[in-house]
């Protein structure tokens, strides 16, 4: 979509209702300021219209609300919630304020969980990340059989059946160009160069642990062979059990009641991949049920209470920032009453006639005393 084709209108202040926005920590006091001094017309704000919520331009309203407008310029986007969101990623990476990495794996994140049907590439062209960042990020949750890329064609997630089909072509035939055998199998380009690559190389044309483990929709469970050699990913890895072992040693939460079952709670997951192969193999078949419903009402329980405390640390930035603002505010309004105040203390002065000098100091001719001054 090109937005500058969107009509243009004033809008009321008053209508607006927060923002879109992917930044973590709110609005940023310093590009406020920048925005409070700037010369010349702002471009307007980009408003998903049926939320009234600000998608690009958050930094322009406040300005606008600190300067006492009653109404700005702004277009408008009618598309879903989750579009909006993904327009208001796409427009903070192309200009403005750049976002900050965690800002943009935020983001990454939130587009894997509301467009699961997109490649890792047409997600990380989106939130300014490396597609293998989106990789890890989506892990080993697998959701569809096909992804949408960069050039909104559909393609198997899996590829094996395709990436065989593009080696034959190229053996069959070398003169086929790359695009040719991806239209006719369904690959992208870049898959099929991957492919030709290894033919070159004389290596399998499907990589080694390419095919991602996961259950296709209406397969049913694997009976009597139990996971079928489907292992758990290492949960204790390095980087988490670091930053586990940081929480452990701040006494903010070790010290506490709250803090401590916090880590109780985190820790009891930390265990490694294999322990939770050994747990899940020893389950009671007459309890496989109940123990699946558990498991799943414990890992929402988690997802929501990660999603409000993401909630709540954004909101405290937003706090932050208001309180930022305000301060400057105050400060650039005593500022300019204390110069008003001078000015009009050097009007008056101006103004008013000066007395003479021997007024003020006496005459010359005369002593502080009235008396005259001799001079030898």
């Amino acid at each position: 979509m090109n937005i500058s084709n969107l009509p243009i209108v004033e809008v009321d202040l008053e209508h607006l209702s927060g923002a879109l926005s992917p930044r973590i920590a709110g609005e940023d006091s310093e590009h406020l300021e920048a925005m409070l001094s700037a010369q010349g017309q702002m471009p307007p704000i980009l408003v998903h219209l049926p939320s009234m919520r600000v998608i690009d331009g958050l930094h322009r309203l406040s300005a606008a609300r600190l300067r006492g407008q009653r109404t700005i310029a702004a277009r408008f986007f009618r598309g879903s919630e989750a579009d909006a969101f993904v327009m208001a990623v796409r427009m903070n990476i192309e200009h403005g304020l750049p976002l900050t990495i965690a800002d943009r794996r935020r983001a990454a994140r939130r587009i894997i969980g509301s467009h699961p049907e997109w490649s890792d590439r047409m997600v990380a062209s989106v939130a300014g990340v490396s597609a293998g960042t989106v990789a890890d990020l989506r892990g080993s949750r697998v959701e569809g059989e096909v992804r949408i890329g960069q050039d909104g064609r559909v393609r198997p997630l899996d590829g094996t059946e395709e990436r065989r089909q593009a080696a034959e072509l190229i053996r069959s035939d070398p003169t086929l160009s790359l695009r040719q055998i991806a239209r006719k199998v369904g690959l992208s380009p870049e898959t099929v160069r991957d492919v030709r690559g290894r033919l070159e190389r004389g290596e399998s044309p499907i990589p080694a642990g390419r095919r991602r483990s996961h259950m296709p929709p209406g397969r049913p469970p694997i009976q009597g062979g139990g996971d079928a050699g489907q292992r758990f990913l290492p949960a204790a890895d390095q980087d988490r059990l670091t930053t586990l072992n940081r929480l452990k040693a701040d006494p903010a939460l070790r010290l506490t009641e709250t803090g401590r079952n916090l880590l109780r709670l985190l820790t009891l997951h930390a265990i490694p991949g294999q322990d939770w192969d050994r747990i899940l193999m020893n389950v009671p078949p007459h309890w496989g049920s109940s123990v699946t419903d558990l498991a799943r009402a414990h890992a929402a329980i988690w997802t929501e209470f990660a999603d409000r405390l993401e909630g709540r640390l954004t909101g405290l930035a937003a706090e932050r920032a208001a309180a930022t603002k305000e301060t400057w505010t105050r400060g650039h309004v005593a500022a300019a009453s204390e110069i008003g105040v001078g000015r009009a203390r050097r009007q008056r002065e101006h103004r008013e006639p000066r007395s003479a000098l021997p007024a003020q100091a006496g005459s010359l001719g005369e002593d502080r005393d009235g008396g005259e001054v001799h001079t030898a």
